[in-house]
């Protein structure tokens, strides 16, 4: 069966078949090697504001924008097509559970699940017989191979 085959549920009916445990991973590498890039970026334009100057852990403004550039980066993604760079080359979506995009409400609950769990919601994936990580659960998302590809 190819990975981007339907595979038939206990309940007779026809789901999409969802990546792999490491397939995810390979998609969560890739997504971090270009957030890394565009942290640099947000960190360069932020530093003619602090002097040219290291920011310092009382400066609690900045972690604080890096996790906004962090969310602004996968939400408008997962809203606008539901591809980031890693799911566009593992031709993958994040879908909601009914395989329509997903809101930025839901973006929103994957993205603090997932940042809060370190990543390890998906280790949940290796017992879900859906392959759905703690972060799918909670948002009500999953991710699906896309079936137009």
């Amino acid at each position: 069966m190819s990975k981007n085959a339907k595979k038939t549920s206990k309940l007779g009916a026809d789901t999409p078949l969802a990546p792999s445990f490491l397939c995810r991973l390979a998609i969560v590498f890739y997504d971090l090697l270009l957030l890394i890039a565009l942290l640099f970026l947000a960190t360069a334009l932020l530093l003619p504001f602090n002097a040219g100057e290291a920011f310092t852990r009382e400066q609690l403004f900045y972690p604080i924008y890096l996790l906004m550039v962090s969310f602004l980066f996968y939400g408008w993604f997962w809203t606008h097509g539901g591809q980031t760079l890693g799911l566009r080359a593992w031709k993958a979506k994040v879908l909601t559970v009914n395989q329509q995009p997903i809101s930025w409400t839901q973006a929103l609950v994957r993205f603090i699940t997932a940042f809060a769990s370190c990543g390890l919601g998906l280790l949940w994936i290796l017992v879900d017989k859906q392959r759905r990580s703690s972060h799918d659960h909670l948002s009500k998302t999953a991710v699906f191979f896309d079936s137009k590809k």
